[in-house]
């Protein structure tokens, strides 16, 4: 079974963990990690931009990435979410296992 982190930003601390929470209610990550006051710096709209954000870094099964960014569009307020995700290549075997544990299984784009 393969993992993997997972990596957003969000404008506050409410949107931050209104996210956290539904992706683990909803089984899509064993759990959420939020670290508060990041400044951001990016190029929006033809300038140079900085916003104050909160960082929501979690982990998951390698097979829910797909369903989990779908569900992040969905309720993130931006226009183009910052959500990137890369495999774990190693980890305590036993935390590894309680992720698998603690997510379910993907769903068939087919089945829904």
């Amino acid at each position: 079974m393969q993992n993997s982190l997972f990596y957003i930003t969000a404008p506050s601390m409410e949107v931050a963990e209104n996210i956290a929470e539904q992706l683990v209610d909803k089984k899509l990550a064993a759990c959420a990690n939020i670290i508060p006051r990041l400044k951001s710096f990016f190029y929006w709209e033809g300038e140079v931009q900085s916003e104050e954000e909160v960082l929501v870094l979690g982990k998951t099964k390698t097979s829910l990435i797909p369903e989990l960014e779908e569900e992040v569009k969905e309720i993130h307020p931006y226009e183009v979410p910052c959500f990137i995700s890369w495999q774990i290549d190693a980890g305590h075997k036993p935390f590894m296992e309680w992720i698998a544990e603690e997510t379910r299984d993907a769903v068939n784009k087919k089945d829904k």
